[in-house]
């Protein structure tokens, strides 16, 4: 058995397909199928069930995808610890809530000192995230904090108020209490903020509208469309050019951190290592929160 059995086994088992699978090896079908076959020949049990739309596991697959994930998992791991320099290089996967207005920063510094590192950025809500770093797709996140796994470990990045903002028309926190609440999917920790306020003011929301995009919230919220929860940090340049107005929370609601976090069991190559030690010297760079 091959490691490369296994990679195309789990393929075949996400995409139920051959087909599909041998898009994204860049292989031929049969080579695909041949392998499919091998490795149900040495198990000696069948591991797809053959339909007309697809594939799908059968009892045994599925027993051997979970022990191929945990195979395939430590055979990265192993090659991480095995290849590590002192120079950060190979791939890096980071995911961030699309809020973090320091990001740039600290994608510039850490690109530009570490050129070898091939770099991705992959947005979200916090609970996504979190379970992409937990199930080892991503080497890790910026989330809003929460409670987290146990088998996580976060770096504090900063910390920011969230503000309730409205149109440029004067109205009372009373008066926004009626208005639609847009906001991103569930798992949006500042979302979880502001629906904690409305559970505890005893109302609940005549209308919530889901983005996929922070700066499409903010451009309807600016059209009168609705309020949102957002930090200060990632609005203050409307409220200086007067788009928008704001309206402060209390501190149970509205102070909040930003974290860092990835798994605390994995191999801290040199890679991430720089990545988190850039992120602490870009902390001491802080925006101040404007005042209302």
């Amino acid at each position: 058995m091959e490691f490369k059995d296994l990679e195309i086994f789990q393929m075949v088992a996400e995409k139920g397909t051959i087909t599909e699978a041998a898009k994204e090896f860049n292989y031929v079908q049969s080579n695909i199928t041949s392998r499919i076959h091998k490795l149900e020949t040495e198990l000696n049990t069948p591991l797809f069930n053959r339909h007309r739309r697809g594939m799908s596991l059968t009892p045994e697959g599925k027993k051997l995808l979970t022990y191929s994930k945990e195979i395939l998992m430590l055979t990265d791991e192993m090659k991480k610890v095995v290849t590590s320099k002192n120079e950060p290089s190979g791939k890096l996967d980071i995911g961030t809530v699309e809020t973090i207005i320091q990001l740039p920063d600290i994608l510039s510094i850490y690109v530009k000192k570490y050129k070898d590192v091939d770099l991705s950025i992959y947005t979200g809500v916090t609970e996504t995230l979190q379970e992409l770093v937990l199930n080892h797709k991503l080497d890790g996140a910026f989330v809003t904090e929460s409670t987290l796994h146990p088998d996580l470990v976060s770096h504090e990045v900063f910390q920011d108020e969230l503000v309730l903002i409205s149109d440029k028309r004067v109205s009372t926190i009373g008066e926004l209490k009626e208005e639609p609440f847009l906001c991103f999917s569930e798992g949006c920790g500042y979302r979880a903020r502001l629906e904690a306020w409305y559970k505890d003011q005893g109302i609940k929301p005549q209308k919530v509208m889901e983005f996929g995009t922070l700066e499409t919230i903010l451009r309807s919220v600016a059209m009168g469309l609705g309020v949102t929860f957002v930090p200060n940090s990632a609005v203050a340049h409307m409220v200086q050019s007067e788009l928008i107005q704001c309206h402060t929370l209390p501190d149970q609601y509205s102070k909040i951190k930003t974290v860092f976090i990835r798994r605390a069991d994995t191999y801290l190559t040199s890679t991430i290592e720089k990545f988190i030690e850039t992120i602490e010297t870009n902390k001491q760079v802080s925006i101040e929160p404007l005042h209302y």
